[in-house]
Formats: C-alpha cells, structure tokens, sequence
C-alpha cells in the first residue's frame, strides 16, 4: 500500500511541476493574452521573456510527452 502511496505522489508533483511551467511560460510568451510577466532591460526586456516563455512552454511539453510515453 505504501509504495501505491508513493507513486501518487510522486505523479502529484510532476503534474504540479508541469502545470506550474506551463502557466509560467505561458504568461511570459503572452499567449493570447497580454503578456503578465517580463524581465528587465538588462536581460532582454519583454523580447526575451516572450522567447523564454515559448522555449519554457515547447520543452515542457515534449518532456511530458516524453515521460507519458515511457510508461
């Protein structure tokens, strides 16, 4: 029973993990909304975060994918 235990919570705090991700990349590219999140100047301004927003939200993504399919 413990180890069923275990493996629910591990699997509730990948899905934590993703979900977080996506939101934040999400609000930092801006998608279909104004964008909620940036950086300063002296990293890129709003420019970069869109970027770091889409690259945060494309490698989540395949990564999920990836782990779904190695189960």
């Amino acid at each position: 029973m413990a180890k069923q235990g275990g493996k629910v919570l591990s699997f509730v705090a990948w899905l934590t993990g993703v979900l977080v991700s996506l939101s934040v990349g999400f609000a930092m590219a801006g998608f279909g909304v104004e964008q909620t999140l940036s950086l300063p100047r002296w990293l890129g301004g709003d420019t970069m975060a869109m970027i770091v927003g889409w690259v945060v939200v494309i490698t989540t993504l395949i990564s999920a994918v990836m782990a779904i399919m190695k189960e």
